[in-house]
């Protein structure tokens, strides 16, 4: 499992609100409407997740100590359901201090009042209790309005409590999107190296990136990675060699000089990262003129295909903006292998998208191959290679791009992955298929401008991208 600095479960903030003037009024309301937000605080529960419900706030005064309590609690995100109309000072001292993004629930019991039987109670005060009991959506404008000019980032979600599918998906990619942002929040990244000269697009601002999703950039030296390269015993080599055997498929011309060299930079890999307490790596050297470093980074894939499928992705060309996309597709469980535009297949309405360097085997279209290159193309060295098609089905694409405003947004495509022949050359390549078409996704996508650089994941993910880019304040755009 990948290190990161400890962390407690994600932990969610709960709370209902409703108008103390009315308990008085109308008998047994309150108790239904806290029966509602029980039933909220069952359908929030989560294996790792942690709900602090503070109950139903119904006044300033609870609403200050409620406020208090979640500030003690460091909950991560809040969600607010609105039991029935509630005075939006009951609301703000709640989530005001605690500075994290908050979810209002506007869920109505059911799908609609049955107005005969409605009509035909007779007593009006009953009425009007059963009326204030379908009341979610009465005070939401208002809490907008103090939200907004609080400047307190808030969403929402409307539909019923039962039988509403489509409510609660949005709730579980709420929660889904807050414990990937908790996960980047408390990622090392390890950048090892140095850019590949020339490539403009993929140099990045690393303050940046601690600003946008948190978490701890570890600059680290090749020399390190060569040093623990040395410690490596044969034992370890031969049980490291079988390994890549057993997970990958070796073809017949791999040498076995070169497959225990890419094996000893593995567990020299493993071993800086056990180190670091790495999350992620962005890494690219030449080593010119310093023959160790040019070996030990020459045999490098390996050993970043395994990283990158035990939940620690390996972005080659030091792509820093890449190393963040894939760790969040990965934490969304979705793979994330390191892709860019390899060829455009116009008869079969494809691109053809992939990458030398590091393939993510969990996601791969059978096993992943290993195969000899005589030449790395236009870098250093030679030796061993991965070569994988990503899983024939729905996937999705992501970008971190950074704007020329100084800022970091995500663009986002889902397509499939269609089976077809693919360039077999030792590396990454898989045939994408866009509901756009490619002759409109090609240059839809470029229009944004990310890097050439982008992760690949299974899965269609766009609605919870969408509010993890919501989450952490990031700007989003989904071109299909």
């Amino acid at each position: 499992m990948p290190h990161n600095f400890p962390t407690d479960h994600l932990k969610l903030g709960l709370f209902g609100i409703g108008l103390d003037a009315y308990w008085a009024q109308f008998e047994n309301l309150r108790e239904r409407l806290v029966g509602y937000l029980e039933q909220v605080a069952q359908r929030l529960a989560h294996p790792g997740v942690q709900v602090a419900n503070l109950g139903l706030i119904d006044s300033p005064d609870r609403a200050f100590a409620a406020g208090r309590e979640f500030r003690r609690e460091d909950v991560d995100l809040i969600f607010l359901y609105v039991t029935t109309y509630a005075l939006s000072s009951t609301v703000l001292p709640v989530v005001r201090r605690a500075k994290v993004p908050v979810i209002v629930l506007n869920l109505s019991p059911s799908p609609a009042i049955d107005y005969g039987w409605f009509n035909r109670l007779g007593n009006r005060t009953q009425m009007t209790a059963e009326w204030l009991a379908y009341c979610q959506a009465c005070p939401v404008p208002e809490i907008s309005n103090v939200f907004r000019r609080c400047q307190i980032p808030f969403f929402e979600v409307t539909g019923t409590l039962e039988d509403d599918p489509a409510a609660w998906k949005e709730v579980d990619e709420w929660i889904e999107a807050a414990r990937v942002a908790q996960v980047m929040e408390n990622n090392r990244l390890g950048i090892l190296g140095h850019y590949y000269g020339g490539m403009l697009d993929i140099y990045s601002d690393l303050t940046l990136h601690c600003a946008s999703f948190g978490g701890h950039i570890e600059i680290l030296e090749v020399e390190e990675l060569a040093a623990l390269r040395r410690g490596v015993t044969p034992e370890q080599t031969s049980a490291r060699v079988e390994e890549i055997r057993r997970v990958m498929d070796v073809q017949p011309d791999c040498a076995e000089g070169e497959l225990q060299r890419a094996a000893r930079t593995s567990l020299a890999l493993d071993a800086l990262v056990e180190k670091h307490r790495l999350g992620s790596l962005a890494y690219y050297h030449q080593g010119t003129g310093a023959g160790e470093s040019e070996d030990v980074m020459s045999s490098i894939i390996l050993g970043t295909s395994l990283l990158t499928a035990r939940g620690i992705p390996a972005a080659g060309e030091y792509e820093i903006k890449n190393a963040q996309a894939m760790k969040i597709m990965d934490s969304f469980g979705a793979g994330g292998s390191f892709t860019e535009y390899y060829a455009v297949d116009y008869n079969d309405d494809v691109v053809l998208m992939g990458h030398d360097g590091p393939g993510h085997i969990r996601i791969a279209e059978g096993k992943t191959k290993v195969r000899p290159l005589q030449v790395y193309h236009g870098k250093v060295g030679r030796g061993l290679s991965v070569e994988m098609a990503v899983k024939h089905g729905p996937v999705t694409l992501l970008a971190v791009a950074e704007t020329a405003n100084g800022r970091l947004k995500m663009l986002v495509a889902e397509g499939e992955s269609v089976p077809g022949p693919i360039l077999e050359i030792g590396n990454t390549n898989s045939r994408y298929r866009f509901p756009i078409g490619v002759r409109n996704f090609i240059p839809q996508w470029n229009a944004h401008a990310p890097a050439h650089h982008c992760a690949v994941g299974v899965g269609h993910l766009a609605g919870k991208l969408r509010k993890l880019a919501a989450l952490v304040e990031l700007e989003y755009t989904q071109v299909c």
